[in-house]
């Protein structure tokens, strides 16, 4: 089922096709530096995997495939999913923004374009009141496409071993 599209990327259900591409992205350090801060094994990807092939389709608070339409292939999995709070439990009317796409597509304003799309589809499609998101402490890129989407600072979160820098956005109007 395709959920959205932009310009560039196109948005869908995760398919057994897009297993290795999945699996490249986890092995990757790059890529789960600020995601983990580890590569993950592949039999712990295979799993995860597995686990967004069973999810329910009806659910658009998920994370999405996400396909570099020129080229037709997976490059990663960018959504709107639920915010849940400090006690565990979801935020009613909130959602929290991720994007995850795979090294080589880096830099060319992909996870810019997708966040837009995100936002955007929160916003107008599922009516949420506010959209969060939680970059790590020296990831410069996702802070910057953050901003770039509009979303402010609001707390930086002190780890023991990672720190956080969380974002918000509120519902325009």
């Amino acid at each position: 089922m395709i959920i959205l599209e932009s310009a560039r990327l196109l948005f869908r259900d995760h398919e057994p096709p897009d297993l290795e591409a999945y699996c490249a992205m986890e092995a990757d350090p790059e890529v789960r530096r600020y995601v983990g801060g580890y590569p993950r094994p592949r039999d712990a990807a295979e799993r995860k995997f597995q686990g967004s092939l069973r999810r329910p389709t009806a659910d658009r608070l998920a994370m999405w495939a996400t396909v570099y339409k020129p080229e037709g292939i997976y490059i990663g999995r960018c959504d709107v999913y639920p915010h849940f709070g400090p006690a565990g439990g979801v935020v009613a009317g909130e959602g929290s923004l991720a994007f995850y796409l795979a090294k080589e597509y880096w830099g060319r304003g992909l996870a810019t374009e997708a966040g837009r799309a995100f936002v955007d589809f929160g916003f107008d499609e599922l009516g949420l009141s506010r959209i969060v998101t939680a970059v790590q402490v020296g990831n410069d890129r996702s802070v910057r496409v953050t901003e770039k989407l509009g979303f402010r600072l609001v707390r930086t979160e002190e780890g023991e071993f990672r720190s956080f820098y969380h974002f918000e956005l509120q519902r325009p109007g």
